[in-house]
């Protein structure tokens, strides 16, 4: 049965909730609050309060922490776990595979993907807008990663990281 119940929280979020806008009104809260029962539904965990704005896609292996929001046109991948009290930006990617491209005897095209790395996004964390994070890592605790940083490795707590490739600026503490 629950299985059932997340593929139609699926079906609904990807058809209506995600494309429900966010009006400064009184209506905002009611689709937040739509949004957040869809995602619920079919994530692996979800915690409470928990914001994900309109033209978000997320895949069903996600565990999302309380507080934590997903800004606008983000794209969360299966294998990825985000802590408490994170924030992130709109059209931020977080990616769990990429391309196989080992081989040069058949074209890249044909080869597949490569083995999942589960990225991990540790507590009261914020990620800037338009950020790129790659597979396998681990963001950690109290860190800031700034906009349009792209993640290649992982990431020491409280850091500020930025650029392309993410490099730490400094640390919090």
């Amino acid at each position: 049965m629950r299985k059932i119940l997340a593929c139609i929280c699926y079906v609904l979020y990807i058809t209506i909730g995600k494309h429900l806008p966010t009006f400064r009104n009184s209506y905002k809260d009611l689709f937040v609050f739509i949004r957040f029962c869809l995602v619920r539904g079919y994530v692996e965990k979800c915690g409470n309060k928990v914001n994900v704005q309109p033209h978000t896609t997320i895949a069903r292996r996600v565990c999302i922490g309380d507080f934590s929001g997903i800004g606008r046109k983000s794209l969360v991948s299966g294998g990825v776990k985000i802590g408490k009290h994170v924030m992130m930006g709109p059209e931020v990617l977080i990616y769990t595979q990429n391309h196989d491209f080992s081989r040069t005897d058949i074209t890249m095209d044909q080869q597949g993907w490569s083995e999942e790395k589960p990225v991990v996004i540790e507590d009261d964390v914020w990620i800037g807008s338009r950020v790129t994070i790659l597979p396998g890592v681990t963001i950690g605790k109290g860190s800031v990663i700034g906009a349009s940083a792209v993640v290649t490795k992982s990431v020491p707590p409280y850091s500020v990281v930025a650029g392309n490739p993410a490099k730490i600026v400094k640390t919090r503490k």
